[in-house]
């Protein structure tokens, strides 16, 4: 029985978009593969790991109305489809339990499991809030503050990103205990306050498929979900239960000791003494000696080896000699695409508040450690 009968594109392009969430070692062999589910005149594609799950659909042509549903396996189908001239046809045929992909004289036969088991997301009546944004306002709150977010730490409220609905702003922050970053954007109206964790891997997927434009995108919340719906895509994500930390009594308030410096001479001379840094070690320390009209960046290494870069800054207030984590600045300096950043301290103990003069809403704190 033929299924389909369209170009690659037509049936790559969507596959790509659900791929990511699919894991390729799991428990339950269904969820490696990708259900297929045509009606009428639409096409659509749903893959999950029973955390997150994501559909795209498209408008088809065919000669005939037929109503289908199948899973394969979501790697080997993208596979064969990439590895076809960008410009072949290709034709879905159904054999029993197997699905034939024929593109000119290739054939492949794939094993399909039956869409009955295949797993989905509930969803709720009724979403407890609903808000619209354009979608690269949203992309751009989640890159700035994603890179913050703990990596499998055992506060497991850690491991995701805070997404907080407050009167008329939305606000992101991501913390591992270490560091912390916050930005807010403006909403069109007043909301109820509403708080949800979203997992690490759900925030790595939004940012991956959100456009940089002003198409909108609607994020609905319900007690234990949220359902993104955005360009022919809707990616419903289970949150993280637990109790965010209270990222208000983080942020510093009276960092008096200022300067300023290029975003990108700032990157370029850490790169640069991070060379004779630490480098396989998780905490990689990098010393800061600030004093009149000079930052000295210093790196050393257990062989007792030392790199040492200075730099020109508008500063005229008490010493300083303090340390870092130069990977936590890294990884702020690569994702910002400001042209300065300001650095706010108070004195060697307490932590540095770095903020970008192009953007109010944006906060990056970093606690200081021993070397």
């Amino acid at each position: 029985m033929i299924l389909i009968k369209t170009d690659r594109d037509t049936l790559l392009k969507p596959l790509q978009i659900v791929t990511g969430v699919v894991e390729r070692r799991h428990t339950l062999p269904i969820l490696s593969n990708v259900l297929i589910q045509q009606d009428e005149k639409k096409l659509s594609f749903l893959a999950t790991d029973l955390e997150i799950q994501i559909e795209t659909s498209k408008e088809i042509s065919q000669s005939k109305e037929k109503t289908y549903a199948l899973t394969i396996s979501a790697k080997k189908f993208q596979d064969i489809l990439r590895t076809l001239p960008a410009d072949s046809n290709v034709t879905l045929n159904r054999q029993d339990n197997r699905l034939q992909v024929k593109s000119g004289k290739s054939s492949f036969n794939l094993q399909i499991l039956p869409p009955e088991d295949f797993p989905k997301i509930s969803e709720d009546s009724e979403p407890e809030a609903i808000i619209t944004v354009p979608q690269k306002e949203l992309k751009n709150l989640l890159h700035h503050v994603q890179f913050a977010i703990a990596q499998q730490d055992i506060r497991y409220y850690l491991n995701g990103l805070l997404l907080l609905i407050e009167e008329k702003s939305l606000k992101a922050v991501a913390t591992d205990g270490h560091r912390l970053g916050y930005m807010a954007i403006d909403l069109d109206k007043k909301y109820d306050r509403k708080e949800i964790i979203l997992p690490r891997k759900t925030v790595l997927e939004l940012e991956k498929q959100l456009v940089d434009d002003n198409e909108p995108i609607t994020i609905e919340t319900y007690k234990n979900k949220v359902r993104f719906i955005f360009s022919d895509i809707v990616l419903i994500s289970k949150v993280i239960d637990g109790k965010f930390p209270d990222y208000k009594r983080v942020i510093p308030t009276d960092n008096t000791k200022v300067f300023e410096l290029d975003r990108l001479v700032f990157l370029q001379s850490l790169q640069r003494v991070s060379i004779l840094s630490n480098i396989n070690e998780k905490f990689r320390g990098v010393r800061f000696v600030i004093s009149n009209g000079v930052l000295q960046v210093i790196c050393k290494n257990n062989e007792q080896e030392e790199a040492s870069e200075e730099l020109e800054i508008e500063y005229e207030d008490e010493s300083i000699d303090i340390s870092f984590n130069i990977t936590y600045l890294l990884d702020l300096l690569n994702n910002l695409t400001c042209n300065t950043v300001q650095c706010a301290f108070r004195d060697a103990n307490n932590s540095v508040l770095i903020t970008n003069q192009e953007n109010e809403d944006f906060k990056y704190i970093v606690m200081p450690m021993r070397i």
